[in-house]
């Protein structure tokens, strides 16, 4: 099969190669084999690419966590796919063969979700990472409640722009940070209630405006370094701060989130991958179930940025290290 390889640590353009490998082999006896039509590009794969993968001792090392593609063949165990379906998942990706920038990929049954029919492959792809990641944050680590008042740095990037529909969909009402108008109108179609042109505006003092001096009842950080900080002196006494990110201590302090009792939650949805947790990643691909459904109900939307070839996977790479994208990028791999 064809696929981009990461030859070593480095700049996009000197390690990111295509190559012809040989393809997966079905190993486990519930493992499917998924002809790939799409590969979500994420931070983390940048990351990954300029650190270095978490699986050093595996080779050859293909990136990529987010896929979508047709299930090509099924192991003897697989209890509940077939051949033909069509499938989204973030798994993957994180070192060794293992990854989605590729024409196929083997995966067990129950770390996939059946795509949502009104999405596109592309599309579908987009999704996965990013879904769960807003959906853990919001849903999971702050408890987010109808009627509570969130505050979503960001709000036009990847995990933004689907953080925004689902604090909507509870019922809650969605404060964001955005750089340029463009973005801001973007975030208010998704149903954003206050925007913030951060550049030109004091992010604190305008959510303390719109909640009467008490703060947001939620901090969603998708950015970091300052931003941690500054979400935590926008956020309520005993309210809740999330980040996606390793706050870092030089650029502030916790004594503002000390003082008002906040409760602190990372979230990073890579951790059952990680640990290999198996009902951890089962809970993942239900999640994506959920989120099938709203995307075929209309209630949920994801936001395509742009799409490459897999051949171009370098351009995908520098596109997204500038910081600027609204929405997410994709790899097609032409089927």
């Amino acid at each position: 099969m064809k696929a981009v390889i990461m030859t070593g640590l480095g700049a996009a353009a000197d390690v990111l190669k295509v190559q012809d490998i040989p393809g997966p082999q079905l190993e486990g006896d519930r493992d499917i084999l998924v002809r790939l039509h799409a590969a979500g590009v994420n931070p983390i794969d940048t990351k990954i690419r300029k650190r270095g993968t978490f699986h050093p001792d595996l080779t050859p090392d293909i990136l990529g966590c987010d896929g979508a593609g047709v299930v090509e063949a099924i192991a003897s165990g697989v209890q509940t796919l077939n051949v033909g379906d069509e499938v989204y998942f973030c798994n993957g990706g994180l070192g060794g063969p293992h990854g989605n920038y590729a024409e196929y990929i083997a995966i067990d049954e129950r770390f996939v979700a059946k795509k949502p029919s009104s999405l596109s492959f592309v599309e579908a792809a987009a999704a996965p990472l990013v879904l769960i990641t807003a959906w853990e944050a919001l849903y999971d680590r702050a408890g987010l409640q109808p009627g509570q008042k969130v505050l979503i740095q960001a709000g036009a990037g990847g995990v933004g722009h689907v953080a925004i529909q689902l604090a909507k969909l509870k019922g809650a009402e969605v404060a964001t940070t955005v750089s340029t108008p463009e973005k801001a109108e973007f975030v208010r179609q998704l149903g954003a209630d206050l925007v913030i042109l951060y550049k030109e505006q004091n992010v604190i003092e305008t959510v303390m405006n719109w909640t009467n001096g008490e703060g947001a009842d939620i901090g969603f950080d998708t950015v970091g370094d300052k931003t941690f900080f500054e979400t935590a002196e926008a956020v309520r006494l005993y309210g809740d701060v999330v980040t996606i990110l390793e706050p870092n201590p030089e650029q502030g302090t916790l004594k503002t989130s000390r003082l008002r009792n906040h409760r602190i939650s990372f979230e990073l949805m890579l951790t059952p991958m990680l640990q290999n947790r198996i009902t951890e990643q089962e809970d993942q691909a239900k999640m994506l179930q959920q989120c099938g459904r709203l995307f075929d109900e209309g209630k949920l939307k994801i936001h395509l940025g742009k799409t490459f070839p897999l051949e171009q996977a370098v351009a995908a790479h520098e596109l997204l290290e500038t910081g600027s994208m609204q929405g997410k990028i994709v790899l097609t791999m032409g089927h």
